[in-house]
């Protein structure tokens, strides 16, 4: 059976270097990509395909990556593709990732492309728990990945429940915490709220910078054993080798970064580091396997050759592609700019039109309430021009009445010549006439004064309707000649013309963005005290519904290493290479 699986094998590889062609699928963060590739290309002639077509210009970082068997390898460039040990299957897939990570993701990462591939593969590792990541820092960096896929916040976009169908969190995080997904979404979204301003490339570089501190960042880890038989691993990244103990891939026991390692090589399955001190032993251990020796030794030679780069003058192309980085930062600040000035001259416009709508409304309600004071003060005015109308008519009565009495009066007179006691009784009757006609006369006095007063009311409240009216007048006036209140600007939106808002990109623009970048620097300086303190707030906010029951290895490990301020660069800050060399003796 073995022999028969071999020989098909064999049958198809011969088949396919007889081909003229062949295909592959190269698989990247984002999406897949297919080519048909020449029988005679090498490896470098596929990467640089790829590399093209992605529009990547930093190609030392990255590589192919394929699966052999229960291990990963990595495609050579100088040999070709078909003589490697590659699937035999069509398409052949080949994973498109950093092989290489940077010591410092913002001085290092010059193209956009090159951040947006790094911060895809970094989030993925932290999703998938290949990088060990504390709770508190697991809710900042998904807050800066939120941003980057959708933008500033906006409350009346994002709503609550906008994050559930997203994964933000390691599964561990979640699991570690008597939180449900709304509790998440809150504090994550309270994250993401703060991060207004920041365009896409922004948000991805804050998340790598707090990623890159991760003791597990860059690190790739193998499996090994020390002289003495004991299990270990050896950890490969930017700065050197690092010695762990099966158990713990957080705290190395002991490092050697590149500058102290004179030489590595490795025989059949044993692997040698001769450090630059002639002086100290040569450390050795054995990996299970020559393919994995060889995957270390890939791995060393491509960190410590970036190592000693970035350690030199930049070649002229990296100085070309950061001036052109510089460059284009430098457009995009000013076009940011630029959008800015007249999001904030539309925001003004509509602030001066909602202000105009609401003085039309205040003048329509006063308006309004004139209208009822004048038509309340012309109702006063025919009220009072009744009331003054009754006071005549009683007046004229009682004229009438004080003139039949004088009559009377003087019939009596007449009559009273007849007789002296007629006249007796008479003059008695005479004088009760006229203390009748007095009264009478009284009466009728205190009724004209009383029709007076009341005409001159009629006066005054036609006096008081007359004004009511003009002030009317006065406001309609206002409300339809008033500058900035024309009819027909009120109901349309305002516009600004292009030619208004457009400025040239001078000199005085530079060094006005370069005082600006300066500024800037001061003000993340100031911003990246306050990291801290801001995942401390974080951690305290959520320690209260911790599962202690819960915690993985890892997790304790990193609890105590933050307590005694250790982590894997710590190592490098704190260990001289006599105390290394003691430790190495004592330990390994």
């Amino acid at each position: 059976m073995a022999s028969a699986f071999a020989a098909k094998m064999g049958f198809n590889s011969l088949m396919r270097k007889q081909a003229k062609t062949f295909n592959v699928r190269i698989s990247t963060m984002e999406s897949d990509l297919e080519f048909s590739c020449e029988v005679k290309w090498k490896g470098k002639d596929l990467f640089d395909l790829v590399c093209r077509t992605l529009g990547l210009r930093e190609t030392w970082f990255f590589g192919l990556r394929y699966n052999i068997k229960d291990t990963v390898a990595w495609l050579k460039m100088d040999k070709k593709v078909l003589d490697q040990e590659v699937p035999k299957e069509e398409p052949i897939t080949f994973h498109f990732l950093a092989k290489f990570y940077p010591e410092n993701a913002e001085e290092e990462l010059v193209q956009d492309i090159t951040q947006h591939l790094f911060f895809l593969q970094v989030k993925k590792k932290i999703l998938d728990e290949e990088i060990h990541c504390p709770p508190e820092a697991s809710v900042l960096l998904a807050s800066y990945a939120v941003h980057a896929e959708y933008g500033d916040y906006d409350p009346a976009v994002h709503k609550p429940g906008f994050l559930a169908e997203e994964e933000l969190l390691p599964k561990r995080v979640i699991n570690l915490y008597q939180m449900t997904p709304e509790m998440w979404e809150e504090r994550i979204t309270a994250c993401y709220a703060e991060h207004r301003g920041r365009t896409r490339d922004e948000a991805e570089m804050e998340y790598l910078k707090i990623a890159q501190d991760l003791d597990m960042y860059g690190v790739n880890y193998f499996l090994i054993r020390n002289k003495k038989g004991t299990d270990l691993l050896l950890g490969v990244d930017a700065l050197g080798l690092h010695i762990y103990e099966p158990d713990n891939k957080l705290t190395p026991k002991c490092s050697f970064p590149w500058n102290e390692i004179r030489n590595i090589s490795y025989s059949d399955k044993e692997f040698t580091i001769k450090p630059l001190d002639k002086k100290a032993n040569v450390f050795k251990f054995n990996s299970s396997r020559l393919r994995v020796n060889k995957l270390i030794l890939q791995l060393c030679i491509g960190n410590h050759d970036l190592f000693m780069r970035r350690r030199r003058v930049d070649s002229l192309e990296v100085q070309q592609m950061k001036a052109q980085a510089r460059e284009e930062r430098a457009r995009k600040q000013v076009e940011r700019q630029r959008l800015q000035r007249e999001k904030q001259l539309r925001e003004e416009a509509e602030r001066a039109r909602d202000e105009l709508k609401r003085r039309l409304i205040q003048l329509q309600d006063e308006a309004h309430m004139a209208n009822e004071a004048l038509l309340r003060s012309e109702q006063t005015a025919d009220l009072l021009a009744e009331k003054a109308q009754i006071a005549e008519e009683e007046a004229k009565l009682l004229a009438q009445k004080a003139a039949e009495a004088e009559t009377e009066m003087q019939r009596i007179k007449v009559t009273a010549i007849r007789g002296q006691e007629e006249r007796r009784l008479m003059e008695q009757k005479m004088l009760e006439a006229k203390m009748v006609a007095l009264k009478m006369a009284e009466e009728s006095e205190r009724r004209a004064k009383e029709a007076e007063q009341l005409k001159q009311d009629l006066l005054e409240a036609r006096d008081s309707e007359r004004r009511a009216k003009n002030k009317l007048l006065e406001i309609t006036s206002k409300a339809v000649y008033s500058p900035g209140l024309a009819p027909d600007s009120m109901p349309q939106d305002v516009s600004f013309s292009r030619e208004n808002l457009s400025f040239d990109f001078k000199d005085t623009d530079m060094k006005r963005l370069s005082m600006e970048i300066e500024k800037e620097k001061v003000e993340y300086m100031e911003k990246s005290k306050h990291l801290q303190e801001q995942l401390n707030e974080l951690k305290t906010e959520i320690e209260s519904l911790k599962l202690k029951e819960r915690e993985t290895s890892l997790d304790i490990i990193h609890n105590q290493n933050t307590e005694q301020g250790t982590s894997k660069h710590s190592n490098f800050k704190k260990v001289t290479p006599m105390q290394l060399q003691r430790r190495r003796d004592k330990k390994v």
